[in-house]
């Protein structure tokens, strides 16, 4: 126990001693422990407690409150841009190697209140896997998504506190504008189906993310071969969370777009091929019941004339023999007929089934 309150005397000290002292006393910077706190929160929430407690319960309808949600985070994400080009990404600082500014001067101050606002607005993005919890959007709630989300406070936190200006916040810079297009897109889609056909560059908007951090950690990663007044400690941080989140954002491109396309393309293989068999065994079904139906037809009345004539001759040898129980009644062509087809009143007759009438008058004999 002695050994951890001295590991955590020397941190603070650390803090107090190489920290900003501009933000010194700013809310949230004394100590990165209650935003560690917030941000293992937020992952509790949105991956444990939130689905548990929308799991017998209906999905909210937020509609017009994400419209308005996303409509504020785009007019703040301008604010940040413009205030972190005011603050010195418009004319002043250099692409190449820009050193932290610690004075008071006007432009300086400027760029470390953009910083601490950017931190800020690190929390208020949580709301966009809150919104999918209790929408119960669980597929949008991805890995991805929470590591993005919950690391970037802590991540942000060391820059405000450290480096509050100069080369790292190129990061800020070019995510805020990033967050202009991401969440006017968020907006546009919040405002109903009617709108899906103006969002058709979904899939560019990850492609823009993706390359925003090869910007980053290209303009980060440049310090490592040449002489700058910059923290190099800074330089593999930021560079790093660069590298992670392409690796992240391209496993979800690859995902959602190149996967989903091959599977589709797949599945619209087999659906032609299933089509096209079904299709064949049709016409096989076709083809065979032409073929049968006018062969079946001849043999029937093939045989059925055949044994016409023959039961007739019969018939009408009996007749002459004056076999009326054999039945004289019947006809050639009749007989023929029922052969080929169905039994008729002629060939009940022939079975001995006579009339009642016919009987009477064998027995008046």
């Amino acid at each position: 126990m002695a050994l951890l309150m001295k590991y955590y005397d020397n941190f603070r000290i650390y803090m107090e001693t190489n920290g900003d002292p501009r933000t010194k006393d700013w809310p949230m910077m004394s100590s990165p422990f209650p935003t560690l706190a917030v941000c293992l929160l937020y992952v509790y929430l949105v991956k444990v407690l939130g689905p548990r407690l929308m799991e017998n319960r209906k999905p909210f309808q937020f509609q017009n409150t994400l419209v308005v949600y996303n409509f504020i985070q785009v007019i703040f994400s301008a604010w940040l841009f413009y205030e972190c080009l005011m603050g010195g990404w418009w004319g002043q600082y250099s692409f190449r190697c820009q050193p932290v500014d610690h004075s008071q001067s006007a432009t300086a101050t400027r760029m470390v209140h953009a910083c601490w606002w950017y931190y800020f607005s690190k929390f208020t993005e949580f709301m966009d896997t809150m919104f999918f919890v209790l929408r119960k959007k669980t597929s949008q709630v991805t890995t991805l998504h929470v590591i993005h989300h919950g690391c970037m406070p802590m991540s942000v936190w060391f820059g405000v506190k450290f480096t509050p200006g100069g080369h790292s916040t190129f990061f800020g810079l070019l995510n805020t504008f990033v967050h202009i297009v991401m969440y006017t897109y968020y907006m546009f889609s919040a405002m109903g189906p009617q709108y899906q056909k103006y969002l058709w560059w979904k899939k560019y908007l990850t492609t823009f993310q993706m390359l925003q951090f090869v910007a980053i950690m290209v303009h980060a990663f440049q310090l490592l071969f040449i002489e700058c007044n910059y923290p190099k400690a800074f330089v593999w941080w930021i560079g790093m969370h660069a590298v992670m989140f392409l690796f992240l954002f391209r496993e979800f491109y690859k995902q959602a777009y190149i996967n989903k396309r091959r599977r589709d393309a797949e599945r619209l293989r087999l659906l032609n091929a299933k089509a096209a068999l079904e299709s064949t065994t049709q016409l096989n079904g076709y083809a065979n019941g032409a073929t049968k139906l006018p062969n079946g037809t001849a043999n029937g009345h093939a045989n059925g004339h055949a044994n016409g004539h023959a039961n007739g001759h019969a018939n009408g040898s009996l007749h002459k023999n004056g076999s009326v129980a054999n039945g004289t009644v019947s006809h050639s062509h009749t007989n023929g007929t029922s052969n080929g087809h169905v039994s008729t009143k002629s060939d009940i007759l022939l079975r001995g089934d006579l009339p009642a009438e016919i009987t009477q008058r064998k027995v008046q004999k």
